[in-house]
C-alpha cells in the first residue's frame, strides 16, 4: 500500500515521501495562480478551482487567498462561496454539500500527529475526513478539526474550535464548539409555499433530488413516503392534496392565458383505487410474474424490456398507473382513440404498456384506439432543461415575458395604439404558441427569443400581422362579402393564382395534421398562405380597380382572412383587430 493510500484511508503515513511532495508541490503551485488572478478575472478564478478540486457543483466561488495541500480530496455541491483566507488540509476528504457558505479566516484541517513525540518526530501523521452538510453557513475564524462531521442546516459562531460532530438542525459556537440552539423548523420554514407555489415547490423537489443523490437513505425514505400516499396515509395524502391543490390553482393562471379548458382534471392519484383490479386481471391472465421481489409483464416477444407493474416494496408505477386509467376510459367514455402526448423519452414506456393493454379483457376496439404522439424537447442555448435540476423556464414567466417584449416593440412602431395591454397579450401568447406549433413536434428545439418575435419571419406575429392587414383591407373598402358578385375570372394573375391553390387545400391540409397528429402541417400552411398574400397585397392593387376586378380582389382578401382567422384559432392562438 503507498502512502498515498494509507493516507486517504485513515492509517499512519508519512507524508514526507517524493508522491505526496509531488503531489502537494503541483497543488501548491495551483493554488498561487489562483491567488495571483485579478479580483475581475472571476471565470478564469472557476476554471483554476474545477482544475484544484476533486469536485465542484455549480456557482461555486472562493476568493482569494486561498491554500490547500492536495485539492483532489476536495468536494463541493452547489452555491458554494468562501471568503478570504480559506485553508483546507485535505489530506482526507473534505466534503461540502450544497448551499455552504464560509465567512473569512476559516480553516478545515483532516491532518494531524501522534501524541507519542517518538512516533511525530519520525515524521508519522493521520488524516480523518471532515464533512460539511447542506444549508450550513460557517462564521469568521472557525477552525474544523479531523474527524468532524457538521450536519444539514447548521450555524457555526465566529471564532468556535469544531472537535466533535454537530447534528442537523443546529446553532453550535465556542471553543470547543458546543449546540447552544435547535433550529426547530430547518430550511422549510424558508418556503413560502401558499404565496409562491411553484417556485417553492420546484425548489423543494430540487433539493431532495440533490440529496437523494448524495445519500441513499434518503432516496429510501422518499420511496417509503410514497408507499404511504399509495396506502392513505393521513399526513401524506393531506400534504399531497395541499401541493396538488395549490398547483392547479397557479396551473390554471396559465390555462386562462392561453386560453385552454379541460373537461376533466383526474391526475394519477384518481386511479389508484383502480389499480388493484389492474393486477388482478394480468394476475388471473398469467402475464404477472415475479422478478427480484418485483412483479413484471415480460415483453420478449416484442423485444422490449419488461414492464414494471408492482415494485419490491408493493408500491405501484407510472405503468400500473397508466393501465389503470385505460380501463376506466374506455368505460367511461367509450372512446375511439385515446391520444396520449408526451415528449418522446416516453416512446418506449407507451409501448410497453400498449401491449400490456391488450390483456385487460377489452374489446380491441380500444386496444386497438390508443395512439401515443411523442414530441421533441425544448432546449436553452445551454443545453437541456431539468426540473429535477432546476435548469428551467417556467411557461407563466415564459409567456408574460413575451408580452411585455411585443410591449416595447409596439411602443417603438405603434405608440399611439390603442388597447395596447390585450393586443400585446394575443401576440405575445401566439408567439409562444406557433413557435412551438410550427416545428416537426418530434424535433428538440432551441429556444430563440428574436426568432420568435419576429414579425417578418415565419412566425405567428407574421401571419397575425398579415391577418390584421386582411382585416384593414375590407374595413377600409366597407366590404361585405357576396358570393355571386365574383368574377373569378378576374383572379388571372400569377399571385392570385397561388393563393386560390392554397386555399382550395385547406381542407385537405386539416385532414394530413389530422392523420398525422403534426400541428406543424397547419402552422407551415398559414406561413405560406401569409407570404403569398404578402406578395399578392404589394403585386396587385386592390381598391382603385374597376369594380369587377375590386370585388374579385376583395373577395380573395375576405377568404385569406377567414382561413388564416380560423387557422390561427385551430392552434389556440387569437388575431387582434389592430397591429
Amino acid at each position: 500500500m503507498t502512502e498515498r493510500q494509507k493516507m486517504i484511508s485513515g492509517q499512519l503515513y508519512k507524508s514526507g515521501v517524493k508522491e505526496l511532495a509531488n503531489d502537494r508541490m503541483l497543488c501548491k503551485e495551483q493554488c498561487y495562480d489562483f491567488n495571483a488572478l485579478r479580483p475581475s478575472q472571476t471565470e478564469q478564478q472557476s476554471a483554476m478551482i474545477k482544475k484544484i478540486f476533486g469536485k465542484v457543483g455549480a456557482n461555486c466561488f472562493i476568493t482569494a487567498p486561498f491554500w490547500c495541500d492536495y485539492g483532489y480530496n476536495i468536494e463541493a455541491g452547489d452555491n458554494f462561496y468562501a471568503n478570504h483566507n480559506l485553508v483546507i488540509l485535505d489530506c482526507a476528504k473534505v466534503t461540502f454539500g450544497n448551499n455552504v457558505f464560509i465567512a473569512p479566516d476559516c480553516g478545515f484541517y483532516t491532518a494531524g500527529h501522534p501524541v507519542d513525540a517518538a512516533s511525530r518526530n519520525e515524521g508519522w501523521e493521520y488524516a480523518y475526513p471532515i464533512n460539511v452538510g447542506n444549508d450550513v453557513w460557517i462564521g469568521g475564524g472557525v477552525k474544523v478539526m479531523p474527524g468532524v462531521t457538521i450536519g444539514n442546516n447548521v450555524v457555526i459562531g465566529g471564532g468556535s474550535v469544531v472537535v466533535k460532530d454537530i447534528p442537523d438542525n443546529s446553532i453550535a459556537v465556542g471553543n470547543p464548539c458546543k449546540v447552544i440552539k435547535k433550529i426547530k423548523s430547518g430550511k422549510a420554514r424558508e418556503y413560502n409555499i401558499e404565496e409562491k407555489p411553484i417556485d417553492s415547490l420546484t425548489e423543494i423537489y430540487v433539493r431532495i433530488n440533490n440529496l437523494c443523490k448524495e445519500d441513499e437513505s434518503v432516496l429510501e425514505a422518499c420511496r417509503n413516503n410514497f408507499k404511504k400516499l399509495e396506502d392513505g396515509d393521513k399526513y401524506c395524502v393531506d400534504l399531497w392534496q395541499k401541493f396538488r391543490d395549490l398547483s392547479l390553482k397557479e396551473f390554471q393562471k396559465i390555462y386562462d392565458m392561453l386560453g385552454s379548458k379541460f373537461d376533466s382534471l383526474n391526475g394519477e392519484a384518481f386511479y389508484s383505487d383502480k389499480m388493484p383490479e389492474v393486477v388482478d386481471i394480468l394476475e388471473n391472465a398469467g402475464k404477472l410474474e415475479e422478478s427480484e421481489g418485483a412483479k413484471v409483464v415480460k415483453l420478449d416477444e416484442y423485444n422490449m424490456p419488461p414492464c414494471l407493474i408492482i415494485k419490491s416494496n408493493g408500491s405501484s408505477t407510472y405503468a400500473t398507473r397508466d393501465l389503470a386509467a385505460i380501463l376506466y376510459r374506455a368505460r367511461t367514455y367509450d372512446f375511439d382513440k385515446a391520444i396520449y402526448v408526451t415528449s418522446y423519452e416516453q416512446i418506449l414506456h407507451f409501448k410497453q404498456i400498449f401491449e400490456v393493454a391488450k390483456h385487460l379483457n377489452l374489446d380491441e376496439k380500444y386496444t386497438n384506439g390508443l395512439v401515443h404522439v411523442p414530441f421533441g424537447m425544448v432546449q436553452l442555448k445551454t443545453g437541456k432543461m431539468s426540473t429535477r435540476e432546476g435548469n428551467v423556464i417556467k411557461l407563466e414567466d415564459l409567456l408574460n415575458e413575451a408580452i411585455s417584449r411585443v410591449t416595447q416593440i409596439m411602443d417603438e412602431k405603434n405608440p399611439n395604439l390603442e388597447n395596447k395591454e390585450e393586443i400585446a397579450k394575443k401576440i405575445g401568447v401566439g408567439a409562444v404558441i406557433f413557435n412551438d406549433l410550427y416545428n416537426s413536434r418530434i424535433k428538440d428545439e432551441i429556444f430563440d427569443w428574436d426568432a420568435m418575435l419576429n414579425f417578418n419571419g415565419e412566425t405567428g406575429p407574421y401571419v397575425q400581422y398579415i391577418c390584421v392587414r386582411t382585416k384593414s383591407v375590407l374595413e377600409k373598402a366597407g366590404y361585405i362579402p357576396n358570393i355571386q358578385d365574383v368574377d373569378v375570372f378576374k383572379l388571372n394573375d400569377e399571385d392570385s393564382k397561388n393563393i386560390i391553390t392554397t386555399l382550395y387545400n385547406f381542407n385537405q391540409t386539416l385532414n394530413n395534421v389530422t392523420e398525422k397528429e403534426e400541428p406543424s402541417i397547419l402552422a407551415r400552411y398559414l406561413v405560406t398562405l401569409a407570404e403569398q398574400y404578402s406578395s399578392f397585397y404589394n403585386n396587385c392593387h386592390i381598391l382603385d380597380q374597376e369594380k369587377e376586378i375590386k370585388d374579385a380582389r376583395l373577395y380573395l382578401t375576405y377568404m385569406v382572412k377567414t382561413v388564416l382567422e380560423k387557422g390561427l384559432n385551430l392552434l389556440g392562438i387569437k388575431v387582434p383587430n389592430k397591429m
